[in-house]
């Protein structure tokens, strides 16, 4: 055992202060100069979390306090990262589990405490944000207490001893209203309560790639926690892949983390530590880097299977190439199976063409991340509407059904129950508190999709849900789609205002003047369900009579833009989302209208 290593995950719901947390504490434990800028959200290093206030990818940092080397690992709250979640959670051990003194537990610290008590993790609770106006950090130590029961916790983690704290301020207490301290009560609790890791210093070499990073100079590095023995740079190490091949390289490079850093290390590292190791050139998360071939792989827990699946195929639309870069589908197919070797929750199959493939995924949200990461990565690419992983049981037809829980205001309780009713949902529990009811719910994971925007819009965004893989179930039955139909060009060129000022009486825009438009892309919403032809590239013909409106200004209403998680929940099973570096276009799958009817009437004459 290394009695002088602590490795902590800290888990927390969007916005109740994680990484601002985690940015005082590396100050603190004087991960920074005095005088040196620290970025905040330091751990949210990518643009998409920074611009989404979500944690997507597992990051390290290392804090020395005293004497003492403690490993923070930020974590993902949401369920779509659950690979992410599940990965740390063999790194670490213990928790910090961060809760709003106002808000109480969410439904994504349950997610992530679930999986942690049920590796055995010892957590410590800190209630944030005790200077909050309307905080009420007694009701939220009550909240936790009663979550951790609900979530079957053993005696030790029941007992998790609790630390009160401002992060924004930069102050931790053991009990509310003893004087200011900084940070020091929640290290000196994370020191006592924490377990140093269980590791052997003598025995062999042994280590599971609990996440894996890349370096243009060395290649992969296989990141984890190192359960027993050794390792320095020339060391000779095995590596015992998945199926079960077993091979033989040397240590190229030693990692190790201080602050926010990465840097080699000349130095022998020791059971306990979280390092990171290159030398292999096929290496994968979950497998196992020991000393020599007759070692037996580590066990690695199973994640939760994919539930929905959508087609990623090449533009070809009139439009392509104009701003990305890769367009092909050798580019596609390269760049879709290397995310797979850096998340192992995403699988991805070449489709019956050779320019679509069909990616799956536990949400809607992350794959729509990866779309986004793609596009600032110079790819143009199509995306379909998400549809459900189905399976077979003795001929019976079986989909994923989620649990599912929703924080909302009393006022609006009845539209949601009303729209949870219309996807199948089958309503579990339900408590108020104050102004505010707590619904839970089971529901087919096709129901979930689209209903996050339905309940921002609902309750003008202070709506909060969150959902977990439960089981496959019978077929519920159909649940309501798109109530709408959708204005479709049927002309190439540029819309003006003219054309447009009379498409907006029929429905909603999602153009503007000026843009350019082709065949077959949806401009706008029909609040008919079926799809409209429109021509929005007509101009108003010149005569030498002065009409009566003439010097009349069009006012044209603002076009509707979409964010790319609406977009996609938004589209119809026969229509694509055209996602390129600077634009977001909808589009039917079939571009020539005449197509698009002789393939509706053979899907007529099939049924």
């Amino acid at each position: 055992m290394n009695k002088k290593i602590r490795n902590i995950g800290i888990i927390a719901h969007v916005d109740h202060g994680k990484t601002t947390l985690v940015d005082k504490l590396l100050r603190e434990g004087g991960a920074f100069r005095v005088n040196e800028a620290l970025t905040e959200r330091a751990m949210d290093s990518m643009d998409l979390e920074r611009e989404k206030g979500i944690t997507i990818k597992a990051k390290n940092a290392s804090i020395h306090w005293h004497g003492y080397t403690i490993n923070l690992v930020d974590t993902p709250g949401h369920a779509d990262f659950g690979g992410e979640v599940e990965r740390i959670l063999k790194m670490v051990d213990g928790v910090l589990v961060l809760v709003d003194a106002a808000d109480g537990p969410q439904a994504q610290t349950r997610f992530v405490l679930r999986k942690a008590l049920q590796n055995g993790l010892k957590p410590i609770v800190v209630i944030n944000k005790i200077d909050r106006e309307n905080a009420n950090p007694h009701r939220a130590h009550d909240q936790v207490l009663e979550l951790l029961l609900e979530l079957h916790a053993n005696e030790d983690q029941f007992n998790a001893p609790f630390i009160y704290a401002s992060a924004r301020d930069g102050y931790a207490l053991n009990e509310i209203g003893e004087k200011h301290h900084g940070m020091k009560p929640l290290f000196d609790a994370i020191i006592k309560h924490i377990p140093a890791p269980e590791a052997d210093l003598k025995a062999p070499f042994l280590m599971l790639a609990s996440n894996i990073d890349w370096n243009d100079y060395v290649g992969r590095i296989a990141i984890g926690k190192i359960l027993s023995g050794k390792v320095k740079t020339g060391d000779e190490l095995v590596c015992i892949h998945k199926d079960g091949r077993r091979e033989r390289a040397k240590v190229t490079k030693l990692f190790t983390f201080s602050g926010m850093r990465t840097s080699d290390s000349a130095e022998m590292s020791q059971a306990g530590n979280i390092v990171g190791i290159s030398g292999f050139d096929d290496l994968d998360i979950g497998e196992t880097l020991c000393d020599s071939e007759e070692r037996q792989p580590i066990p690695f827990t199973e994640l939760d299977p994919p539930t929905i699946q959508m087609q990623f195929c090449v533009n070809d639309g009139p439009l392509a190439g104009r701003e990305g870069s890769y367009l092909t589908s050798r580019h596609l197919r390269e760049r879709l199976y290397k995310e797979t070797r850096m998340n192992i929750s995403l699988h991805v199959q070449d489709g019956e063409a050779p320019n679509i493939f069909l990616v799956s995924a536990r949400g809607e949200l992350q794959i729509a991340i990866l779309v986004e990461q793609m596009r600032r990565e110079g790819f143009e690419v199509l995306v379909s509407r998400p549809e459900v992983i189905m399976k077979k049981d003795n001929g019976a037809n079986l989909e994923p059904f989620e649990s599912l829980w929703i924080e909302l205001p009393n006022e609006c309780l009845g539209d949601i129950m009303q729209n949870l009713a219309s996807r199948k949902a089958q309503i579990t529990n339900m408590s108020h508190h104050g102004n505010q009811v707590s619904l839970e719910a089971v529901i087919p994971t096709r129901g979930l999709i689209g209903l996050e925007t339905d309940l921002v819009n609902c309750t003008s965004g202070r709506g909060l849900m969150s959902h977990m893989f439960k089981e496959y179930a019978p077929f519920a039955g159909g649940v309501r789609g798109r109530l709408t139909g959708t204005l479709v060009s049927m002309e190439n060129g540029v819309t003006t205002a003219y054309a447009l000022d009379g498409l907006q009486q029929r429905g909603k825009l999602f153009v503007g003047p000026g843009e350019e438009v082709y065949e077959g892309m949806i401009l706008g919403e029909n609040p008919r369900t079926e799809d409209m032809p429109v021509n929005p590239t007509r101009a108003k013909h010149l005569t030498n009579i002065r009409s009566h409106g003439e010097g009349k200004g069009i006012m044209l209403e603002p076009a509707i833009k979409m964010s790319l998680e609406h977009a996609i929940e938004y589209i119809a099973n026969d229509e694509y989302v055209e996602a390129t570096p600077k634009s977001l276009r909808l589009r039917k799958k079939i571009l020539k209208s005449v197509q698009r009817k002789r393939a509706s009437h053979s899907a007529k004459d099939g049924e």
